[in-house]
């Protein structure tokens, strides 16, 4: 079926110069949520592995970087800054990157249709600075995807820090502002970079579980639970982040299908994509108590609670160390963060810099329910004509 697009709108050029504006939350189209009976019974291919498939295998999902991998970075950032763009204005075209960009365009195919996550080790983060070393990961990110809004204040550029920020407010605070547990989600982009800046004194580890092993389990041990997250009754929060004239939730299904007419990777049916973060769907008794939306029912409740214990027994744990970039696909791996205890001062707080990038399907990303399927910027979250902006530091 075709994709039924949203009505065309200008772009201003003096707010977004590449002509690109990050597409934002919205909901399904629904006539493309399927039933539970249009779900594989099964999901069998590199999307499906298990923890003991890489737990004593760290060279098959790591690679540090080279001598010369460092050199060929270093020398593409130090000419960008020279040429003093900004940030929002890096590309392929002003970093280019002739021998890595080989290993990165394996890398992509593999993030999107293979395991669905790598580490990278190994780049110079204190010797380079965080200007330095924000413009080599940035520019890493080109050959990956398209970046897109990561909040309100138009963040391409995203910083995972404690700001002190209260995390038992989920309905107005974002957890990646505090050092409070995150559990299993999909962030709201195609894939997530997370380079580690500085460590935490404790905790703050990191833990990843294919999405597709969590539903093969769930379709053996509680196809009950994998049905009620198939439907299309689950509200999702957006926490004020909104643009004029749109509501503050989003009605969607958890697990859903790629649109029919040809999936990607020469797949004969359409793939199972997953999109969940149940602080989202926690948050939102401020609506359902006054009886805009409906409370979570009981079914709902034990489907999230059987959801992260399930993702929890069949996760794969690590620990991100300085100088680490961990690149991960939302559509098929969910990722999840230990709490943590930072050092006190002067030593620096635990501190991640994090990249959304789009994968339009038109370059090989998923066909998505949504009308923005085909837009480089797809997914994020855009409020009105927010700029992008790469802030060094949170803020």
């Amino acid at each position: 079926m075709a994709l039924t697009q949203q009505p065309p709108t200008t772009i201003p050029l003096d707010i977004f110069p590449d002509g690109l504006k990050t597409t934002g939350q919205h909901p399904p189209l629904y006539e493309h949520i399927h039933p539970f009976d249009r779900f594989p019974q099964e999901i069998t291919g590199p999307t499906v592995w298990k923890p003991e498939d890489y737990r004593e295998h760290p060279e098959k999902w790591t690679h540090r970087f080279t001598a010369e991998e460092v050199e060929e970075l270093s020398t593409a950032a130090d000419a960008f800054l020279a040429n003093k763009i900004p940030l929002t204005g890096i590309s392929k075209t002003n970093f280019p990157l002739p021998t890595l960009s080989t290993r990165l365009h394996t890398l992509r195919e593999d993030l999107l249709n293979g395991k669905g996550f790598i580490l990278f080790k190994g780049l110079p983060v204190h010797a380079w600075g965080n200007h330095k070393s924000a413009v080599a990961y940035m520019g890493l990110g080109t050959y990956l995807g398209y970046f897109v809004s990561q909040n309100s204040r138009g963040h391409v550029l995203g910083h995972v820090k404690d700001l002190g920020e209260d995390p038992t407010q989920i309905d107005s605070v974002r957890i990646y502002r505090t050092n409070a547990r995150q559990f299993f989600h999909a962030d709201d982009s195609d894939i997530v970079g997370l380079l580690c800046i500085h460590r935490a004194r404790e905790g703050g580890e990191s833990d990843l579980v294919s999405s597709h092993h969590v539903y093969n389990t769930l379709a053996t041990e509680r196809p009950d639970v994998l049905k009620t997250l198939t439907e299309p009754i689950w509200y999702f929060d957006r926490k004020g982040e909104t643009s004029k004239g749109e509501e503050e939730w989003i009605r969607t299904s958890v697990v859903y299908l790629e649109r029919e007419g040809g999936a990607g990777a020469g797949a004969a049916e359409p793939r199972v994509y997953t999109k969940w973060d149940p602080y989202y769907v926690r948050s939102l008794t401020r609506f359902s108590s006054t009886g805009l939306i409906p409370p979570l029912s009981a079914a709902q409740t034990e489907a999230l609670e059987v959801l992260e214990a399930t993702c929890n027994r069949l996760a794969l744990h690590m620990i991100l160390e300085v100088g680490d970039i961990q690149f991960l696909a939302n559509s098929h791996v969910l990722h999840a963060r230990t709490a943590y205890v930072d050092h006190a001062p002067p030593t620096p707080r635990r501190h991640l810099m994090r990249l959304w990038l789009a994968t339009p399907e038109s370059e090989g990303g998923w066909r998505l329910p949504f009308w923005d399927s085909n837009e480089k910027k797809r997914g994020g979250i855009q409020v009105d004509d927010q700029p992008p902006v790469a802030p060094l530091d949170a803020e």
